[in-house]
């Protein structure tokens, strides 16, 4: 089986020079290939659905954001992987609270964007280091030496963090747990406030950063 990937990218020779790195790999190949976030919609109306969509940010006519968003509201199955050239705190966070799953610069290796696919593929996430190095910076600009200590999170609220940062739905998470998905939905709630973050996604990072959980 290959996954189908698509790229929206507006500078056409990058475009086409990705194209032919993603064919390389075995268990992936390109649907398509468009310029815009417009573009992509008219394929996605012909039923052209990718498994991961590779998208730049600034393009004309709909950008990376507007695009990621609509992927998110639409069709929240399709993963998103930013490849962009914008290395600012603001871009990042824009993009993975748009949906975004992972994030990449365009001048990463090869090697780098296969760990990013398969990471998406398998996990459902991709973070660098450098990402969320951007992103705790944004999020908490102290440095900690205890995380757990420092958020807060009793035993309980540690291992909902946990489980949140796997693929398992939240009432697959309550049942692990043996508690109501009330219960869970408390949890996540104490989660976001002490973690000072808004969705599923924010706990990841942080727990990624803080050594919570790994990749």
């Amino acid at each position: 089986m290959k996954y189908k990937i698509a790229i929206v990218d507006d500078h056409t020779l990058f475009a086409n020079a990705l194209a032919g790195l993603v064919q390389k790999m075995e268990t992936y190949e390109v649907m398509f290939e468009v310029g815009n976030g417009k573009e992509l919609i008219q394929h996605f109306k012909l039923k052209m659905i990718p498994d991961v969509v590779l998208l730049d940010i600034n393009m004309p006519e709909m950008d990376g954001y507007e695009t990621a968003l609509w992927l998110k509201n639409n069709y929240p199955e399709v993963k998103v992987l930013a490849l962009s050239m914008f290395d600012k705190e603001e871009a990042i966070v824009g993009m993975l609270r748009n949906g975004a799953k992972g994030y990449l610069l365009k001048g990463c290796k090869p090697s780098e964007l296969r760990i990013a696919l398969d990471n998406i593929i398998n996990k459902g996430f991709h973070y660098t280091e450098f990402v969320t190095d951007k992103l705790l910076k944004s999020l908490n600009p102290e440095k900690v030496k205890n995380p757990i200590k420092e958020l807060g999170l009793n035993d309980r609220e540690l291992e909902f963090v946990r489980h949140a940062c796997t693929e398992l739905t939240y009432n697959q998470i309550a049942d692990l747990m043996c508690c109501s998905a009330r219960t869970v939905d408390g949890y996540r709630e104490q989660a976001f406030y002490k973690m000072k973050v808004k969705t599923r996604t924010g706990i990841v990072i942080v727990a990624i950063k803080l050594g919570i959980v790994t990749l």
